[in-house]
C-alpha cells in the first residue's frame, strides 16, 4: 500500500483504488502530480487478495469494501477515486449503511454490463489454481496482461514488483485467482444506496463500457478524449481533474 501522510492541512484525503489484478502501486507515478496539486493526504491501498493484502474467504464487493473501510473511520474525510473494480468498491464504501466518512466517489472505467459468457469466463478464472513461472520476466508479462497494463508499464518497472511473488525460485502473481469470482456489480442498487456525489467516467476508447451504458445509471458522466480503459495511467492529470470539484 502507498500511504502519503506528510504535514498537510485538513482537506479531504484522496483514496485511490486500483482495478482487478493490479495493486496500489499502480498509482505511484501520481506521486509528483499529487505533491503539486493535492493539498491533503492520499492513500493507495491494495484491495483484498491483491498485492500485499491477504485474501478473503469469499469475494464480494461489500467484503472488499469492508477490508478497506476498517482503516477509514479515524482517518478524516475521504474522496474516493477508483478504477474499474476499485470504482465499484468505492461505491460500496460510500453506502449509507457503511457509515464511513466518504464525501464523494469518482469511478473510472467501471464495467456496467456483463454477458453470461463474460461471467462464466470470470468464474473459470477464479477456479484455476495458481500458475507458476520459471522467471520473473514471464510472471511480470502475465501480471501486466491480467491487470490490463501491457504497453503502459515495462515488465522491469518497479510498479510491477508488488504484483509478483517469488517462492523457492519460481514466480507467481500476487493476486488470489479466486478474486476473479467477485461477480457482477449491481450498479443501480449501489448508486441508490449512497447520498454522496458520484461521477462515472470512461476513456473515449475504453472497450469495457460505453457512454450510453453509464448515462443509463442516472448520475453525471465524463468521457476522457483519446484515452482507454486505464485512463488513470495514460493521463493522470486529466483524471485528477475529475476529483478537483470534491476536494
Amino acid at each position: 500500500m502507498v500511504d502519503e501522510s506528510g504535514d498537510r492541512d485538513d482537506r479531504r484525503v484522496l483514496l485511490l483504488l486500483h482495478g482487478m489484478g493490479a495493486t496500489g502501486d499502480v498509482w505511484l507515478p501520481w506521486a509528483p502530480l499529487l505533491e503539486r496539486r493535492w493539498s491533503g493526504r492520499w492513500l493507495a491501498p491494495d484491495l483484498a487478495g491483491h498485492g500485499w493484502s491477504p485474501p478473503l474467504l469469499a469475494y464480494s464487493f461489500p467484503e472488499l469494501a469492508a477490508r478497506i473501510g476498517t482503516g477509514l473511520a479515524a482517518g478524516g474525510r475521504f474522496v474516493v477515486l477508483g478504477h474499474s473494480l476499485g470504482g465499484v468498491v468505492g461505491l460500496a464504501l460510500a453506502a449509507r449503511s457503511a457509515g464511513l466518512p466518504v464525501d464523494a466517489v469518482v469511478g473510472i472505467g467501471i464495467k456496467a454490463v456483463w454477458s453470461p459468457a463474460e461471467l462464466a469466463k470470470a468464474g473459470e478464472l477464479a477456479a484455476r489454481p495458481v500458475t507458476w513461472f520459471a522467471s520473473r520476466d514471464e510472471a511480470a508479462r502475465r501480471y501486466l496482461r491480467v491487470a490490463g497494463l501491457t504497453g503502459l508499464f515495462a515488465p522491469e518497472d518497479p510498479v510491477v514488483e508488488a504484483g509478483l511473488r517469488q517462492v523457492d525460485g519460481r514466480w507467481r502473481l500476487a493476486m488470489d485467482p479466486a478474486g476473479f469470482g467477485v461477480g457482477e456489480p449491481d450498479l443501480p442498487a449501489l448508486l441508490a444506496a449512497t447520498d454522496v456525489p458520484v461521477l462515472l467516467a470512461r476513456g473515449e476508447h475504453d472497450p469495457m463500457v460505453t457512454d450510453a451504458q453509464l448515462k443509463e445509471l442516472g448520475v453525471p458522466v465524463a468521457t476522457l478524449p483519446g484515452l482507454g480503459h486505464n485512463a488513470h495511467v495514460e493521463d493522470p492529470e486529466a483524471v485528477l481533474e475529475l476529483v478537483e470539484p470534491y476536494r
